[in-house]
């Protein structure tokens, strides 16, 4: 099979998969850490943009409901702590304002369930992006590392040719089975995929005097869901958070190997075939093809930064001041969260994640007023 087939079967095969099961562990006592989960200061931050997105779209029409989307929403902590931030804000629209849940896999969304039956009782839901594109909603989109997880294409070039990787099955000479890799003629339809990216965003796959060898992924399947969610969001933001790279950086000759990692009790590795359906894979974005794919469905682009500037922007620093002035009690927390939040910025780790925020609105000139703090310039912090 292709390895795409074989990513979506190892991440969300319902018995299985290492989503689709719950096996897989999101947090430091889990497979790998996110923002979220490493305390409540990211949230928190995070809630500062999302309320002014909401204050702004609850103007156009201050009698009608709002929603906070998160799809993939994955233990559940970025939901509750933003859901506790923004009441704890109290804005004038908390009443009015519903949390949806997007979530395709049962294991993960028993374990999101358990985690917000205390913090959001009887306003948070569960669905499907089909179901809400019945009912558009109104108000803000997140997608905090959900897109490295879609399925790609991997590619690879051989005797002059770009071709498909794929995974095949076979026994070793003790009669145990073992998957290793195959790869086979480039299928129109993703050579189709790679023609459109030379003419809409000049990016050539392969670039020029690539070796032997020179592998790649595709992200096949983040057009179709741009395309999903437009239809979902009547008028609002998106907010996607996201390993990504620039075209010219994702696709270089000198990125021998792509981007593809399992991950596994917080150890990364390059072995995406062992322990299937027990590691999570994941590969970055391009995001030069992700912003031209957003343009064809309709969405408008208000900006892209990385992850240290957005918060930094937001109040990291005042935030890391003010733990100066907490008693000598609470030192050792103190010094925990300032460890948490210097990660959030480390230009090596997860100040490099990308924050792209995306829009969809009936007035087009509308889209122009929205205030993004996020994507302004940092302040910084001494």
């Amino acid at each position: 099979m292709s390895f795409r087939r074989f990513m979506e079967l190892a991440l969300h095969d319902p018995v299985d998969g290492a989503y689709g099961s719950g096996r897989l562990r999101v947090g430091t006592k889990g497979d790998f850490v996110t923002s979220p989960s490493m305390g409540s200061d990211f949230a928190a931050l995070l809630a500062t943009q999302l309320a002014e997105w909401l204050d702004q779209i609850h103007a156009e029409a201050p009698a009608s409901p709002l929603s906070l989307v998160e799809v993939g929403p994955g233990e559940g902590d970025l939901a509750a702590d933003v859901w506790a931030e923004l009441h704890r804000l109290n804005p004038a629209w908390i009443g009015q304002l519903e949390l949806v849940l997007v979530e395709r896999n049962p294991g993960m969304e028993s374990r999101q369930r358990e985690r917000l039956a205390a913090s959001a009782p009887g306003q948070v839901r569960w669905t499907t992006l089909d179901k809400l594109a019945a009912d558009p909603i109104r108000g803000v989109l997140v997608a905090h590392e959900l897109l490295d997880a879609f399925p790609v294409e991997r590619l690879i070039w051989r005797d002059g040719a770009m071709r498909q990787m794929g995974v095949v099955l076979t026994s070793d000479d003790a009669g145990q089975k073992v998957l290793h890799w195959d790869d086979q003629m480039l299928p129109d339809s993703i050579q189709q995929q790679l023609d459109w990216a030379d003419r809409h965003c000049g990016i050539s796959v392969p670039p020029a005097q690539v070796p032997e060898g020179w592998t790649t992924e595709w992200h096949g399947e983040v057009a179709p869901w741009l395309e999903q969610v437009a239809k979902a969001v009547a008028s609002g933001v998106m907010l996607i958070v996201d390993y990504a790279h620039d075209a010219e950086r994702y696709y270089s000759a000198r990125r021998f190997a792509g981007t593809l990692l399992a991950y596994h009790q917080q150890q990364a590795s390059d072995e995406l075939l062992a322990d299937a359906g027990c590691r999570d894979l994941t590969a970055h974005l391009c995001i030069d093809t992700l912003l031209a794919q957003a343009r064809d469905q309709g969405w408008t682009v208000l900006g892209q930064c990385r992850q240290g500037e957005a918060l930094l922007a937001l109040g990291l620093g005042e935030r890391l001041h003010n733990l100066q002035r907490l008693p000598a009690t609470e030192l050792p927390q103190a010094l925990q969260r300032r460890e948490a939040l210097l990660r959030l910025v480390d230009p090596a780790g997860l100040g490099e994640f990308r924050w792209i925020a995306l829009s969809r609105f009936p007035d087009e000139p509308r889209e122009s007023e929205l205030i993004s703090r996020c994507l302004e310039a940092p302040k910084g912090f001494s």
